[in-house]
């Protein structure tokens, strides 16, 4: 395949899709497996995949409406990359080190965390500009999951760099002016990052101690209250990696250790837990014209018994997403 300058795939003529396999996965009745009160709908589900090469740490994928693409990270990899999931056209943009998270800003750029710290791109010029570094004394540590708020601040995790995983990462709120507060600490791998549809409580997720918490968020401080245990999931339920919440305020949190997206109410109950054709995922979406599209990445992982390179999924849902905020734009939120 061709690259132009900026990293270029020309994979537009293909079919939708693109010629990639197209996998129909039945999600049965495992509740024993999942957890007494489960309930996993007898429906079928079809997984379809945006890209025709291999990540090896898959992350962050993020709807952008205005460009109609899903932008992703291949952390190892050091790139920042798009998929137009209508013509699968991919691009994709070198950094200079390993890149956790992307996220949209209220203009053309994107805010993106690399083991550098904290900075601002802009695709079309490939400008790189440094905004901060949320900890640059904890060496021992990289930049991983982070999301733009309700309240227009990105909020970014870190975690321990090396095995076994030691409690140094922490939870940082950055502003668009720079300034960096950290609002959380002793964490091993900061992930999970989500906020209810009203704005009014943030979902954050260590997935080494297996556990979801919920706090009360105030969107106009930033400020975290009342921190509490939503659910603790098990290795074979899914450890907890990425989130992303519907509509309803349901949480979707890819199970990494499962091969599952797993669906949790905002009272901590599983409810659904869809068996994906991946060994190992990493963050869901919501996105595509209607927001009824789920993308999902994943890692490359030998779990499944055999090699498997990490990649980008798609299938379509009954559930919408909840509105995602760009860096520098608050969300209005029904308790706004």
């Amino acid at each position: 395949m061709g690259v132009d300058s900026k990293g270029d795939f020309d994979i537009s003529n293909r079919n939708r899709f693109g010629d990639v396999p197209i996998w129909s996965q039945r999600v049965g009745s495992e509740a024993d497996s999942l957890g007494k009160g489960t309930h996993v709908p007898n429906s079928e589900v079809k997984f379809e995949t945006l890209i025709d090469f291999g990540l090896e740490i898959g992350e962050s994928p993020v709807w952008d409406d205005r460009r109609g693409v899903v932008w992703f990270v291949d952390i190892l990899s050091q790139a920042v990359l798009s998929v137009d999931p209508k013509t699968s056209r991919v691009v994709s943009f070198p950094m200079p080190a390993d890149v956790g998270c992307v996220s949209l800003v209220s203009d053309a750029r994107l805010v993106v965390a690399l083991r550098t710290g904290v900075h601002l791109f802009d695709p079309g010029s490939g400008e790189l500009t440094f905004l901060v570094h949320p900890e640059p004394d904890r060496t021992m540590n990289r930049l991983n999951d982070g999301k733009v708020g309700p309240d227009g601040c990105f909020w970014v995790g870190s975690m321990h760099d090396s095995v076994p995983r030691a409690p140094s990462g922490a939870l940082y709120r950055v502003t668009p002016a720079g300034a960096s507060r950290c609002v959380l600490d002793d964490i091993k791998v900061s992930n999970g990052l989500a906020w209810s549809p009203d704005g009014t409580t943030m979902y954050h997720a260590d997935t080494r101690e297996s556990r979801v918490k919920a706090f009360d968020f105030d969107a106009t401080s930033g400020d975290l209250r009342n921190g509490r245990p939503l659910i603790t999931l098990t290795e074979a339920q899914g450890l907890p990696d990425g989130a992303a919440v519907d509509a309803r305020g349901f949480y979707w949190s890819a199970g990494v250790t499962s091969g599952r997206l797993n669906k949790i109410s905002p009272g901590g109950e599983l409810v659904e837990s869809i068996s994906l054709p991946v060994a190992a995922p990493t963050m869901p979406c919501f996105g595509g014209d209607d927001g009824r599209t789920i993308f999902i990445t994943s890692l490359a992982s030998d779990r499944a018994g055999h090699r498997e390179q990490g990649t980008v999924l798609a299938f379509r849902s009954d559930s919408v997403g909840a509105p995602v905020a760009r860096f520098g734009e608050t969300l209005a939120t029904s308790a706004a």
